[in-house]
């Protein structure tokens, strides 16, 4: 059952994500500029964003590397887009064609509208997330989201959330994983929570992202029990 939203990254990008990913290349090399910009790092409190490239608005308005990102934000982009970056402890890789809400600083919900998004969350009160398809409660996890309003992709990469129909919310099933064990699609209609295979994002991107904001994830890049990195694109 294939999503709307297939990574189509740049194809030296990918190709670039693959050689990270086999150990051709190292952590500090030029390919982690090629790739990502520059060579990953914790972001200090001045800075939000770490990466944009094409269309990106913040509340409407055009953005660049200097816009602030918080709390109650509205973050969009259009072909071509992407846009990385952090509020407070929790670090963000929005894919192009994609409308994200932030979340509120006190009991707010992140609203992933449309679009494809890579998240890492810092330790602490439990978060919601919603996408068109279902409510997704999270604690101190790593996870990627598709948004469709027929079909919600969640992969729970590691972590502990609980999936719940948008419609339905009697219908729910609570994920623990190590290593992206157990993707999951969403369904508006039929059976509403099923199996999913493990698609459009990467070991390299989670290790970005928890970079940012100073952590690192929970297993080592060439996991010999999975028989290597984790890639998909």
């Amino acid at each position: 059952m294939p999503t709307r939203f297939d990574n189509t990254e740049d194809p030296r990008r990918a190709f670039l994500l693959k050689a990270l990913a086999a150990g051709l290349l190292g952590w500090t090399g030029p390919a982690w500029a090629q790739v990502f910009g520059r060579r990953p790092y914790r972001l200090p409190p001045a800075e939000s964003i770490y990466e944009l490239t094409g269309p990106v608005t913040l509340n409407g308005q055009p953005a660049d590397r200097r816009a602030r990102i918080g709390p109650g934000d509205k973050v969009e982009t259009g072909a071509g887009g992407r846009v990385t970056f952090v509020v407070g402890t929790d670090a963000y890789l929005l894919r192009e064609r994609s409308v994200l809400q932030v979340a509120a600083a006190t009991a707010g919900v992140m609203r992933l509208v449309t679009g494809a998004l890579l998240s890492v969350f810092g330790r602490g009160d439990e978060k919601r997330l919603r996408v068109p398809t279902a409510t997704i409660g999270i604690r101190g996890t790593g996870l990627y989201l598709e948004a469709d309003p027929e079909q919600g992709y969640v992969c729970n990469c590691y972590g502990d959330m609980v999936i719940a129909s948008a419609d339905e919310p009697s219908v729910s099933e609570r994920v623990v994983t190590r290593h992206h064990d157990a993707p999951r699609y969403v369904l508006a209609s039929g059976r509403r929570i099923r199996p999913a295979p493990f698609i459009n994002h990467s070991d390299l991107e989670l290790m970005l992202i928890e970079t940012l904001v100073g952590r690192v994830t929970p297993f080592p890049l060439f996991d010999e029990e999975y028989g290597g990195a984790r890639r998909r694109y």
